[in-house]
């Protein structure tokens, strides 16, 4: 049935904008969801560093000379902050997601989580070794 054309009006209850913000949980939610924008426009300043690149030395150059700006010290701490924030998050919320059995037995949510924050420690190291020997 085309609702459009009823004469009866659907209740539609109020929602105040600032709903979330009533709830621990949403409020993290919100943060989480929120460290998206850093991310994406660590992503944009990332994009523009390989357009650089494709100009020249002389363009490269520059891009990295803006980096060493106070304001963009400050950004990209605040996207370490939002990375990290997202990081911890997603890591909690993984033995939620996906149950591992051993058998009948499911695994503890802790030793899950480890294991995230192990194989993160790795990869980074793996990383840094790759920029110093480079």
């Amino acid at each position: 049935m085309d609702h459009s054309q009823s004469k009866r009006k659907p209740f539609v209850r109020p929602v105040k904008k600032s709903w979330w913000l009533k709830d621990r949980f949403y409020i993290l939610y919100m943060l989480r969801e929120g460290t998206s924008l850093l991310v994406a426009i660590y992503a944009v300043i990332l994009m523009v560093g390989l357009l650089r690149l494709s100009q020249g030395e002389v363009a490269f150059n520059g891009w990295l000379a803006a980096l060493t700006h106070p304001l963009s010290i400050l950004l990209h701490l605040a996207v370490l902050a939002a990375c990290a924030f997202h990081a911890k998050t997603w890591f909690a919320l993984a033995p939620k997601a996906m149950r591992i059995f051993k058998g009948d037995e499911l695994i503890p949510e802790k030793p899950i989580i480890m294991a995230q924050y192990i194989g993160l420690a790795g990869a980074s190291l793996v990383v840094l070794l790759f920029v110093l020997l480079a």
